[in-house]
């Protein structure tokens, strides 16, 4: 299982001190210190709507202009994600071939029977 996300963000932090606890292995994928391309990040859209991905909450949309906004809606979504890492809703976890975002309660018990599947 991989974890993407950026270390010092609370939820992540969250999420890495549960899955230690839980004994469930993993690795974790620091989107600034390791970087990820467009290609990773088209593979997220391609795999996760928009709304589950993106967050329209946090202080990095508000501060978009205009434009940028208007490119999340209707452009190329993965350029923008690569140059704003912090436009993501974190962390993004990925178990084979599906990817999971956020940490509450739904995200927790999909783990849980995906790293026993594992075991």
């Amino acid at each position: 299982m991989v974890i993407y996300g950026i270390k010092n963000c609370d939820t992540c932090k969250k999420a890495l001190k549960w899955l230690d606890k839980e004994g469930i292995p993993h690795q974790f994928h620091d989107l600034r210190k390791d970087g990820f391309d467009q290609e990773m990040a088209k593979l997220w859209l391609s795999k996760l709507d928009h709304d589950v991905l993106i967050n329209k909450r946090g202080t990095t949309y508000r501060n978009l202009e205009d434009s940028q906004k208007e490119v999340l809606e209707t452009g190329d979504q993965s350029s923008l994600l690569v140059e704003l890492p912090t436009l993501m809703k974190r962390p993004i976890f990925k178990l084979a071939d599906e990817f999971l975002v956020g940490f509450k309660d739904e995200q927790k018990a999909r783990i849980t029977s995906y790293a026993k599947t594992k075991s």
